[in-house]
């Protein structure tokens, strides 16, 4: 367990949280360049794992709605009671079906690590039931952006947004890692919806055609054990890529987004 996983638990939730939303766009680059990818016009965008909502906190000054979907209960009342009034907290965990699912945590976590998940894995120990639900289910419209951290649950989330996606053709970040699970399942599905992968290793976004996600993740896999606070310090190796930028229709990222294109009949 890294240092900041065991004194996150111990400062006041709202704390942790400012804290969390203050270093995650160092660590998560991707963040830092909304405007390369956000629609300019973007009606709604949807945080699907929201944590302690360093993603909607940006999107609520973007966006005139933000969605956030968080699982975990004590997480998802940090975001109604932290986040700006256009933001909107779901309780639920997204999926392909309605219903309850069991949302897997590690021991002695209450959701704060930030690797909760549908899916478990060897890290998990304990469970919770929670209510699940899917995008589409939501009603939502005007969807410009969605982004999806939900350690392995990628394709049921975007199984249960197909109506979503092919309506509304949003901009999406996914964190894939092929260390939880394969990463060409989700990148074929969403080449099916007409969607084309982008990677932002250094300065440059790089298309995912040209820069072999599942490679570099062997090759760095090293630095996921250094945690949040390390990762954020100045550069001194290399960077774990896990979010993957995926733009429909042929649209490109750089600065200053494409509008969006409205509803479109596949």
């Amino acid at each position: 367990m890294t240092i900041a996983a065991r004194i996150g638990p111990l400062l006041p939730t709202r704390l942790t949280g400012a804290l969390a939303r203050l270093v995650y766009p160092r660590f998560e680059p991707e963040l830092a360049r909304l405007g390369d990818y956000l629609p300019r016009d973007c009606g709604t965008a949807v945080d699907v794992g929201g944590w302690y909502g360093p993603w909607s906190h940006r999107l609520a000054a973007r966006a005139r709605r933000v969605v956030a979907v968080e699982p975990v209960p004590h997480l998802a009342r940090t975001l109604e009671a932290a986040t700006p009034a256009n933001v909107r907290v779901v309780r639920a965990a997204a999926s392909d079906q309605d219903g309850t699912a069991r949302l897997w945590l590690p021991d002695g976590d209450r959701g704060d690590r930030g690797v909760s998940s549908l899916v478990r894995r060897d890290i998990h120990g304990q469970a919770l039931e929670v209510p699940s639900l899917t995008l589409d289910g939501l009603g939502l419209r005007e969807v410009g952006f969605v982004k999806i951290d939900v350690d392995g649950n990628e394709l049921p989330v975007l199984n249960g947004a197909s109506e979503l996606l092919d309506r509304d053709r949003p901009a999406l970040i996914v964190e894939l890692e092929a260390r939880i699970q394969p990463t060409a399942p989700v990148i074929d599905l969403l080449a099916r919806h007409g969607y084309r992968g982008w990677v932002l290793p250094g300065d440059s976004w790089v298309t995912l055609d040209d820069f072999d996600l599942d490679a570099h993740q062997a090759a760095t896999e090293h630095v996921v054990s250094q945690g949040l606070l390390r990762r954020v310090l100045p550069f001194r190796g290399p960077r774990y890529v896990n979010s993957v930028l995926f733009l429909p229709d042929g649209r490109r990222p750089g600065r200053g987004a494409a509008r969006a294109r409205g509803a479109r009949v596949r």
